[in-house]
């Protein structure tokens, strides 16, 4: 058996184009999954930020809210970048370590302004857990 005959040559080019469209083909299906799932997770971080900021202005302070609600649009802003880098990730190796200083800038903010509460700036950050969190669960129950 020739494997350098035409025929042969044709068969591997074949496969080899058959390959390459569903490498493609299932690349793009885990990036559309990748945003479906990040916009997910934007949505449900601002909806529970919303119904939370309601409540401890409610049952709170509106100072109390307001740092709350400011922890959590530094949260989505988080959420986002740590997003973009792992979207990065596929063509691009480095590893952006920006995210920790957007934090650490918000913490320090937090305990040097007298109009911002450290507690629940703290926890509003970390609101985009719960989005984590409720997604894992849906995930979780849905098999």
């Amino acid at each position: 058996m020739d494997l350098t005959s035409p025929e042969n040559l044709n068969v591997d080019i074949s496969e080899a184009e058959t390959a390459t469209e569903a490498v493609t083909s299932t690349s793009t299906n885990s990036m559309e999954e990748f945003y479906a799932l990040r916009d997910e997770l934007l949505v449900v971080t601002l909806v529970v930020s919303g119904i939370a900021f309601c409540g401890i202005w409610l049952f709170y302070s509106l100072n109390a809210a307001g740092s709350y609600l400011i922890g959590s649009l530094v949260g989505m802003v988080y959420l986002r970048m740590l997003a973009r880098n792992v979207e990065r990730l596929s063509y691009e190796s480095t590893i952006s370590k920006n995210r920790l200083a957007l934090f650490a800038v918000l913490i320090i903010l937090a305990c040097r302004l007298d109009q911002i509460q450290v507690l629940p700036v703290f926890l509003g950050f970390l609101t985009f857990k719960t989005a984590i969190i409720f997604y894992t669960l849906r995930i979780t129950l849905k098999r």
